[in-house]
This record gives structure tokens, sequence and C-alpha cells, in this order.
């Protein structure tokens, strides 16, 4: 074959000439060109970058954005002075005239206030604008927005708007689609009549978490008929829904969902046969499954029911919706088995059937669905092994608290995209936990809790994915140590692997989850020191470590902001010694004050089903040993008991305000009951039984008004009991063991009378001069520490010569158990006892 290429050398000078003098008029032609043709006009540029300038960016995820996945970026970063506006990030402009038409900043990270005099709203030829997915810091909707005449579609969702949405939004009558979903924004049936009223060209129409309660369901009767789509989600709406919105003809799609208040009926005789999208779950409205209903939706791809007023419950008919996509019937109590029907429904990709009364098994068919993502069957009475799936479609997996046995099926671990898996609770499944689970990377949650699972626990499951959130392994048979070595930047929010066989020590590497809020370790056999380390995680909001051997002492916090949020601490149970640490308690800001929003605990790190995981642990509460299915973030518990703790107790435990269930019980506490306990109003439970206190009980307790279980028993308390209040139904099982004491409800009577109360509580919080008020003046420990020091320095100087410590060290550990050993039995005597 011939060479046709030619060098450099063997072309004429000429032609190399002609070419370089044509690449530099072609490049001098087109800067040229560039620089006097931009399309964006002077003024439009300079309305851009003072609206870009008015907004800070807020640099953390959007919690929307961080959930589901979209693209987040400072849009407006791209925005130069010079250069073409038409060009910038987010905007379009007509090709023609050169006019900005589309401004599209969602997820543009945007922070701060748009007032009303913002440059924004001098882009009079804006057709579409999209600001959904900032942040404007609970900005009014502008009457302003009303003067975009030309404007086709509007979407402010969920930016943080608030107040009144504006009637000016009326005279935007060319809209073809309204979003301006926003939990914190409200509409009065003037604004919405006018908004009805005057968008006759409107076909798409989201009002999601609106506060309409103000608004009567039947003003919806005058929407335009070319409507195609109508949301309102959780907008409070109360009263019947108009069943003329059923037939609009080209309705196709109708999400009500959340508005318990709204009745209705939705049978065959009011439906538009083009819906392919109906969402009526948690609402009163009416549904009739039956033969003429099911032959008019034959269009049907989604379909949510959840929690919903099924009438004539025949769900095979539902098998007959051969185009369904998603089907949601949870919460509804539909018995039976799963109808055979649904095998016709070979495009289903989502089935929710959770919180009802199925039973029996699984239907071959449902394994082998080729296109199933989602399949959420919890809370049924499903019995029998769990089969082997056919296909590796699966992203969501949830078989919880049914009835299952027999071991987890290995095709489980080839979902590749499998990002929860939850069989927990009540499945007795058996089998090792396979180390084939850690080829599923995309995990999320992991929740294999409360089965007959044995073996130990596999080491990758520490570092094989960042994106895991829940890992729960607890109530099984898992034996061996805890050899998980977490790595940097895991995402790590809940952590339990209690209930086990677990030994060794626990893992210093659980300080590289940051994220943590969670952990419980408790019941099962693990031998070590109290974990100091854990006083660095951030995020800690629970900690239990009861029912195991961990010995030594509990030291005061060596850093700042040392377990400052948490709000569940339980280390019950073990052989933990020494005196309290009065630094320990200055340290629990969570527990100094009290939380009044009645949420829970749940995952913010998995996107997409946050609202349906949420923590749990078992406490014993008031008594009782009980499992919080779901923890309240206002719920404050501090559970010492069952330890060897001594000394008296710290009077800043009176500054854990919050506190709602404190037991310091069984164990070999001194001195007098704080009355600082007094101040502690938000007690329900309060157990300080069998120690060493003495003296009376302080009448101060008698104002803690919530408290609704007492124990002082089996300690060395004496006097009158105090009356009044909560202390009025207490019987003599709260008082027992104390033989000193007398008065209601012991059969003892005070022989002299009631005596004089207690003086009040000196202690002020944040004062810690206090602690020496009892016991010592300042000269006697000034005399002490000046006798400890000339020891100090005696003893120092002995050891520094003869360099020989360990007699030393024998001596201070012989006189530790001596007196150990004395304080037992004399705690034996004396009624103190223990679990």
């Amino acid at each position: 074959m011939k060479n046709y290429s030619l060098s450099l050398a063997q072309f004429p000078c000429s032609i190399l000439f002609l070419l370089y003098f044509l690449t530099t008029i072609s490049s001098s032609f087109s800067s040229n060109f560039s620089s006097s043709t931009q399309l964006c006009s002077h003024h439009q540029a300079l309305s851009l970058l003072q609206f870009k300038q008015s907004f800070s960016i807020q640099r953390s995820p959007f919690w929307f954005a961080r959930n589901y996945q979209y693209d987040q970026y400072p849009k407006t970063e791209s925005w130069k002075e010079g250069t073409d506006c038409c060009l910038w990030d987010g905007v379009t402009c007509d090709l023609k005239t050169g006019q900005v038409t589309e401004l599209d900043l969602s997820f543009s990270m945007l922070h701060g206030t748009l007032h009303s005099n913002n440059s924004l709203f001098s882009l009079h030829h804006l057709q579409k604008l999209v600001l959904s997915y900032n942040d404007f810091n609970f900005s009014n909707i502008s009457s302003q927005f009303g003067q975009f005449s030309n404007l086709m579609h509007l979407n402010l969702t969920h930016s943080n708007f608030a107040g009144q949405v504006p009637s000016e939004i009326s005279h935007l009558s060319k809209l073809v689609s309204l979003d301006i979903s926003n939990k914190h924004l409200s509409l009065e049936t003037f604004s919405f009549d006018k908004i009805v009223q005057n968008l006759t060209k409107l076909r798409v129409l989201y009002l999601d978490y609106i506060h309409m309660s103000l608004v009567a369901p039947n003003s919806l009767t005058n929407l335009s008929s070319s409507l195609t789509l109508l949301s309102l989600v959780g907008c409070g709406l109360q009263g019947e829904f108009p069943s003329n919105i059923f037939l609009l003809p080209n309705l196709d799609s109708l999400i009500l969902r959340d508005n318990e208040g709204l009745t209705g009926s939705f049978s065959s005789s009011n439906v538009s046969n083009v819906l392919w999208q109906l969402d009526l779950s948690d609402t009163r409205i009416s549904v009739y499954l039956e033969n003429d209903f099911i032959s008019k939706l034959k269009s049907l791809e989604y379909i949510w029911l959840r929690n919903c007023d099924i009438r004539r419950t025949n769900v095979a008919l539902l098998g007959n919706l051969t185009q369904l996509r998603m089907l949601d019937l949870s919460h509804n109590n539909l018995s039976g088995e799963i109808p055979s029907s649904f095998e016709n429904l070979s495009n289903l990709q989502s089935l929710y059937l959770f919180s009802n009364l199925f039973n029996g098994t699984i239907p071959s068919f449902l394994f082998a669905l080729p296109s199933l993502g989602y399949l959420d069957l919890h809370n049924n009475h499903f019995i029998g092994h769990i089969s082997e799936f056919q296909h590796n479609s699966l992203e969501y997996l949830d078989l919880s608290n049914n009835h299952f046995h027999g071991p987890v099926p290995s095709s489980i671990f080839k979902q590749e995209y499998l990002e929860v898996l939850i069989l927990a609770s009540h499945n007795k499944l058996t089998g090792e936990i396979s180390y084939s689970i850690c080829k599923l990377k995309y995990l999320e949650i992991l929740d294999l809790s409360n089965n007959s699972l044995s073996g130990s626990i596999p080491q990758c499951l520490s570092n094989f994915s960042n994106t895991l959130s829940i890992l729960h392994l607890g109530m099984n048979n898992l034996q061996g140590t805890i050899s998980l070595a977490f790595s940097e930047g895991n995402s790590l929010g809940y952590l339990s692997l209690n209930d086990n066989e677990l030994e060794g020590e626990i893992p210093s590497s659980i300080i590289n989850c940051t994220m943590l809020e969670v952990l419980n370790l408790g019941n099962n056999k693990i031998k070590d020191t109290f974990p100091h380390f854990l006083e660095r995680l951030p995020k800690l909001q629970v900690l239990v470590l009861k029912s195991n051997k961990l010995q030594g002492f509990v030291k005061d916090p060596t850093t700042d902001n040392s377990f400052s949020k948490l709000q569940i601490f339980d280390i019950s149970s073990n052989n933990l010694s020494g005196p309290l640490p009065t630094g320990f308690f200055n340290s629990l800001e969570a527990m100094m004050t009290s939380n009044q929003n009645m949420i829970y605990m749940t995952s913010n790190n998995y996107y997409g089903f946050a609202d349906i995981y949420a923590y749990s642990v078992e406490m014993t509460w008031k008594g009782l040993k009980i499992e919080f299915v779901k923890i309240q973030s206002i719920l404050r518990v501090l559970d010492l008991s069952s330890n060897s703790f001594t000394g008296e107790i710290p009077k800043l435990i009176g500054k854990l305000k919050g506190l709602q269930r404190l037991n310091l019980s069984h164990n070999y506490f001194t001195g007098h009951i704080q009355s600082s306990l007094g101040i502690l109003t938000n007690l329900e439970s309060l157990d300080l039984s069998s120690n060493l206190f003495t003296g009376r009980i302080p009448v101060q307790l008698v104002d803690l008004t919530f408290l609704q279980v007492l124990d002082l028993s089996h300690n060395r308390l004496e006097g009158p009991i105090p009356k009044g209040k909560q202390f009025n139904t207490f019987d003599h099982r709260s008082f027992e063991g104390n033989s000193g004491l007398c008065g209601f409800p012991m059969p003892e009577e005070c022989s002299n009378g009631e005596a004089p109360p207690l003086p009040s509580s000196n202690f002020i919080v944040g004062d810690d001069s206090t602690l020496l008020e009892d016991g010592f003046g300042w000269k006697a420990v000034a005399i002490g520490y000046g006798f400890g020091f000339m020891f100090g320095v005696i003893m120092g100087y002995v050891v520094f010569k003869t360099r020989r410590p360990a007699w030393f060290l024998k001596m201070v550990e012989d006189q530790w158990s001596l007196n150990a050993s004395r304080t037992k039995k004399n705690a034996s005597r004396n009624g103190a006892r223990r679990k």
C-alpha cells in the first residue's frame, strides 16, 4: 500500500502562508461576530445580574435534591458581566427579539428574601419562570408576579415562600401550568375563586400542602375544562368533593391524598375514562371496586388507594387493569390471599399491600414479575418460605412483620440495585448472614432484626457502601466479636446490634460514623470499659449499652459538646463503678430542655422512604419493658441502674430539666436525696430504690406533678413521707424497706407529728459553687487540700527515688477493694439489693 502522508516540509511556502492568513481572518471574524451579535440586551443582563446579587448561595444540599438525587448546582455562578446572558445557565431567549422568555433556576441553591422591588419583575417578556427548590427565607409571594402578562408556566414549589397567595396570580390569564406548592402558604376563598375563574387555559395545577381549609371543595367546580392534572395533596380540605371533577373530559391525573376531611363518591357513574393516575389515599372518598368501575379505568397506570374508604371490595377485579405499573392498597384491612388475577399485571413495577390482613403464602407469580422494583408486604399474616426471585429488578423489599421462616433467599443478594432490605420482626428466618450481601453496593437500609439468624456479622458490612444509613441486626443469635471497621465518610445514622451474643470490645472505628444518631449495643456480652470516645459523635441522640459487662469509671468529658445531643442514655446492668462525674451532667445539653414536637426520630440520610422507617429502641418505661417501635423526639431518659456507682448524686442533676425518666436504682449511692430533683418538672418516672440514701424525702418532690412512678424503696430514709399532689397516689411499695419512714401510706404513724419541711433548694443552674455547701466548708476543704498537697509531694519524692511505684499502687488498689467490699456488706445488711 502506498503512503500518501506528507510532512510540513513538503508544502510550498506560499500554501503555508495562505493557510495561516485564512486561519487568522477566520478567528478574527468569529471573535468580532460573536461580540457584535449578542442576543441579550444590556438592560436584561443588568436585571439578571442584580437578581443574582440579591441572593446568596446556600452550599448545603437542598433536602429534596439530596433525597431524590436531582442535579443541584448554583446556576447563577455562570452569569458573568460582559457575556451574552442568553448563554447563561437557566436563561432562554427568543432567537428573533433577544428577549429573555424563560428562566429556570430550580435547584439553584439560592437563599434570601425575594422583595417586591426585585429586578426580576422587570423581565416582562417571560413566558416560563421556575424558581422551585430554593430557599427564599419565608418571603411572601409578591403581587408583582401578576405583572408577568405573557407567563404560561409558573413554578415556585417548595422554595420556602410563606403567607397568603396573592389574588394577583389570577391576572396571569395565559397560564397553562401553575405549581406553587409550599407548606407555609395559605389560600383564602376569595383568591382561590379568582384563580379558578380567570385561569381558563390552565391544564396543570399543583397546590400541594397549601393551607386551604377555608376553601369549600365545591369551588373546584369552576375549574377549566382543559385541565389535565389536578394535585391538592395535604391541603386540609373539608367537605364533599364535587363529583363533576371526575368527569372533566381531559383530566388524566387526579391526586387528592392526605385530605382526611374530604368526602364524596368515586363510582362507575362519575368517572372519566382517560385517567391514568389516581391517588385518593388518606381521604374519606368512597371507592367502589365493581365491574363497571374497572371497565372505565382501563387506562390506569398508577393507582394509590392507601387508607381509603373502599366499598364492595372485590380486589381481584384490579387484575383486569393490565396497564398498571403501580398499585397501592395499604392500610385497608383487606384479607384473604393475594388474588391470582394479579398475575395478569405483567407491567407491574411497584406493589404496596402493607398493613392489611392478607394471609397464606406469597404466590409464585409475584417472584417472577420481570419489572418489579418495589415490593412492600409488611404487617400482614403471610407464612411459609420466601421464594427465589426470578429477576434482578428489585430496588425496595420490605417483608417485615409477617410469619416467614427458613433461610434468606440467595437471589436477594443478586439484586444489584437494591436500596432497601427489611426482613425484620416476627419472621423466624434462620441461617447465617451471607457475605454476598456486601455485593449490594447501593444498599441504604438493612434491617434483619428479630429473627433467628446465627453466625458472625460479616466484617464487610462496615465498609461495603458509603450510602448505608441504617444497619439493624438486633434480636438474633449472632455471635463472635463486633469486627466492624467503619471507614471515614460513611452515612450510617442508625446502628443496632442489641440482644445477640456478641462479645469482645466496642470497635473504636465507630468514631468515623459522624452521622450516627442511634447506637444500641444492649443485651450482649461485651466486655470493655466505658467507651468515652463516643462523646465525639456530634449527632448521637440515643446511646444504649445496657446489660453488658462494662466496667470501670465514667470520667468527666474531655471535649466540648460531649454527648450534647444525647436524649436517651442507658448504661444499666453493667459493672461500672465510682462516683458520678459532675462534668458529665454539665454536658448533657439536650436533656436540659424539653421538646414539645410530637414527631418521631427518622433517618435523614435515606431518600424517598424516610417517612416510613422510624428509629426504634427497647427500654424499661414506668416499670415495664417496652419496645418503642417509634422514638418520639420528646423522650429524655437517663438510666444508670444496676451498676456499682458510689457517692452522692451531684446537685447538677437538677439542670436536666427535660428528663422524663430517671433511674439510679440498685447502686451504692449515699447521702441525702438531692432536693434539686424537684426542679425536674417533666419527670414521669423516678427510681432511686436499692441504694444507701439517708435522711428525709425532700418535700420538693411533691412538685413533680407529672410523676406517675416513684420508687424510693430499700434505702435508709427516715422521717415523715411528704403529702399532697402525686404523693397521695403512691402506695406502700414506693417506700418499703425504709424502717425510719412514717406516715401515709406506711403503716407506721409519725409519733411526734409532722416534722417541719426541709428548706427549699438553693441550687442555682450553672452555679457549681453550691456543690461545696453540703458537708464541708471552705476552711475544711483548704485544710484537706494543704494536707493532700504535702502528702503528694512526699510520696512523689519516694516514688522518684525508689523507681518502684508498684507497691504504692498495690496498696491503693487493696484499700479500694477493701472499701468496696465493706460497702457491699453494709448494703446487704441495710436493705440495698440488686436485680
